[in-house]
């Protein structure tokens, strides 16, 4: 079964939680036997196509990004009807106005599925305009994937514009690397760069994009007894510096771009991992599962996302209201506190992510997904 993705961006280019989830569904569904390929846009396109553990990687060239929106050229849209001729199942990845644009002008009638990731929050203006277009779109899918009940649920876009019927929960998951011969490798010699001591530290792992909410956590740092670090690049960091600054936050420790190695040897290292986000832009938290893999307790906010879903507040970890600084010092303080409660929670979160979010379970979904549309699509005399 050939599948082909499209989203926008995709590695080696700026990583994101988005792309991460697309290579975990090419994997998952790889070993159980579909054979994916990816089609995305890229300002630096060769070489055009490029073999990765996933799947083959076909780019275009990405002419302009407004409001992170690629847009490509004719070639972009050559490219795009030459890979859906060859696929079985187009898998297209929300939001991308763009690849809703490849859908409309694409002649191949193949059955296509879409993951929703996230309600387009900030760019409100892009909505309205994208309206007409979106609700086109989602109404071409044979089905339409929410990562989470909550999403499902709480998303006005899919419980308005998708039909019941074609609506699915598949949650995002992540292969187990956390006993791999590279985790085993990884120890806290890596880490020598960091100021850790000998505290406990919370971790706090991702892009320092506006929404994470790392602002509360620097502001409940002079309430948490533990060292706090915050691994990742990105747009908010001399912000948050700035802020760290004027706080005395003397306990934050910006650890900057991590590599794999480091970023295992500080998910094991950490007593828990620590996600303030407090906007609905963060739909999922792959970094939540990641946790979750390591057997790690973890800290939330209540934003009607996914977030909660991954973190199962008094199982797992603990949720709290967003923009609350001194709920979430509090909440980080009990598993500093209470090293009993924070392991077992640890192991509730190994568990969940076993049944939920490990490779297997996110590449049955996607499988068994497009064998139905694909059978569908055949009892309806059309397509492949």
């Amino acid at each position: 079964m050939k599948v082909l993705h499209v989203y926008r961006t995709y590695f080696p280019d700026p990583p994101g939680g988005l792309q991460e989830a697309i290579r975990q569904i090419s994997l998952a569904t790889r070993e159980c036997g579909a054979d994916p390929k990816i089609f995305t846009l890229s300002p630096h396109p060769e070489p055009q196509e490029v073999a990765f553990p996933e799947g083959n990687v076909v780019r275009s060239k990405s002419w302009a990004a407004p409001a992170s929106c690629d847009l490509g050229g004719f070639d972009s849209l050559r490219e795009y009807r030459r890979l859906a001729q060859w696929a079985d199942v187009l898998h297209f990845h929300f939001p991308w106005p763009f690849g809703d644009v490849l859908r409309l002008l694409d002649t191949s009638g193949k059955p296509a599925v879409m993951t929703y990731h996230s309600d387009i929050v900030r760019q409100r203006m892009l909505g309205y305009v994208y309206g007409p277009l979106m609700r086109r779109m989602l109404a071409s899918m044979s089905a339409v994937v929410a990562t989470s009940p909550a999403y499902a649920q709480s998303s006005r876009v899919l419980t308005e514009a998708v039909r019941p019927d074609r609506l699915r929960v598949i949650p995002l998951g992540i292969r187990d690397y956390a006993d791999s011969e590279l985790s085993k490798r990884c120890g806290p010699d890596l880490l020598a760069r960091l100021p850790l001591g000998t505290k406990p530290y919370f971790l706090s792992l991702g892009v320092l994009r506006y929404y994470k909410g790392l602002h509360v956590l620097v502001e409940a740092a002079s309430s948490i007894l533990a060292n706090l670090v915050i691994a990742g690049s990105g747009p908010e960091m001399e912000r948050l510096k700035e802020l760290v600054e004027r706080r005395g936050a003397k306990n934050v420790i910006f650890a900057g771009q991590v590599t794999d190695e480091e970023k295992i040897a500080l998910l094991k290292g950490c007593r828990g991992l620590v996600l303030p986000s407090q906007l609905r832009s963060e739909a999922f938290g792959m970094v939540l599962v990641e946790a979750s893999m390591f057997g790690k307790p973890m800290v939330c906010c209540e934003i009607g996302s996914g977030t909660s879903y991954v973190n199962e507040h008094g199982v797992t970890g603990i949720v709290v209201r967003p923009e609350a600084p001194q709920e979430l010092a509090q909440a980080v303080n009990i598993l500093l506190e209470d090293e009993g409660q924070a392991r077992r929670m640890g192991l509730a979160a190994r568990t969940r992510y076993e049944r939920l979010f490990s490779g297997p379970a996110l590449g049955k979904a996607y499988v068994s997904l497009y064998e139905e549309v694909l059978k569908a699509t055949v009892k309806m005399g059309g397509g492949c």
